[in-house]
């Protein structure tokens, strides 16, 4: 693929917007499996089956569809070309996210041509095969619905607001990866996870706000104290830290939690910035 824009996009004439439907995303992913599968991404996991030695067991197991079922807790996934048809949404994502965890490029290996028995692969590159299978998924996931992305931890999550897709993949400027980078870090999944509710996106504000109250030292000799004092009359004052009944609970929290969340991330990476500039 060469990934330029082709006539309409080139000229204006389609703004590139296409929605998929689960049934079409389906069988698009059906596609890209099998595509995989034929290139042995996946017998490094699933093992294969050989003429001379028969089946060939894989990291994963000899019972496939018993390695899914410990890992999503569901015992009809298995196999994948004769159950899709009937995956959920989330069955969909269960299954991507498996598959994501047991994908390897293979790197080295045999070709076995007794009745065409094929390549037999004994050393597999996880990490390439993994990027190489977000790449090509991703396309079609970003289409679905709302839309969504399979991170590089192998979770489905939600693709940012148009406008926001920096500031979350944005490095995060500190050296104190317990108490901030980690928690920043776990905020923004917890708040782009595939189907997060409203109390985990406000639980992931409220996360972020206990970074910047952690930070609040520091902050004061960046900020002035006026200032300082704004960004968490925010936090408390929109029932996002405490619950009193002072605080404003009456706005639609859908929208709030969005706004809220991203002008925190985006407090957070100022300050941490303005900090290193200072040192």
């Amino acid at each position: 693929m060469t990934g330029k824009p082709y006539y309409s996009l080139r000229t204006g004439k389609h703004d590139g917007e296409i929605k998929l439907e689960l049934p079409d995303a389906k069988k698009l992913f059906l596609t890209l499996y099998r595509s995989f599968d034929q290139k042995y991404y996946f017998q490094e996991a699933f093992g294969y089956q050989c003429v001379d030695a028969g089946y060939v067991v894989g990291t994963a197991g000899q019972e496939l569809e018993g390695a899914l079922l410990l890992a999503v807790r569901k015992d009809y996934l298995w196999p994948i070309e004769d159950r899709i048809a009937d995956y959920t949404e989330d069955d969909f994502f269960d299954v991507v996210e498996f598959l994501h965890d047991h994908t390897s490029k293979p790197v080295d290996g045999r070709f076995h041509s007794y009745y065409g028995c094929g390549w037999h692969y004994s050393e597999f590159n996880r990490l390439e095969g993994q990027a190489e299978f977000r790449a090509a998924l991703n396309p079609i996931l970003t289409c679905l619905d709302r839309g969504f992305l399979l991170s590089d931890g192998g979770e489905i999550l939600h693709v940012a607001e148009p406008g926001f897709a920096p500031l979350l993949e944005a490095d995060i400027p500190t050296n104190d990866e317990a108490n901030v980078e980690a928690r920043v870090v776990a905020a923004v999944k917890k708040f782009r996870r595939h189907r997060s509710s409203l109390e985990d996106r406000r639980h992931a504000v409220r996360d972020l706000v206990d970074v910047l109250e952690y930070l609040r030292p520091q902050v004061k000799s960046v900020l002035a104290s006026k200032d300082e004092s704004d960004l968490f009359n925010i936090a408390n004052n929109f029932g996002i830290r405490h619950h009193n009944d002072a605080q404003r609970t009456g706005y639609d929290a859908e929208i709030w939690s969005s706004w809220m969340f991203y002008h925190f991330l985006a407090t957070i990476h100022t300050v941490l910035r303005l900090l290193e500039r200072q040192h």
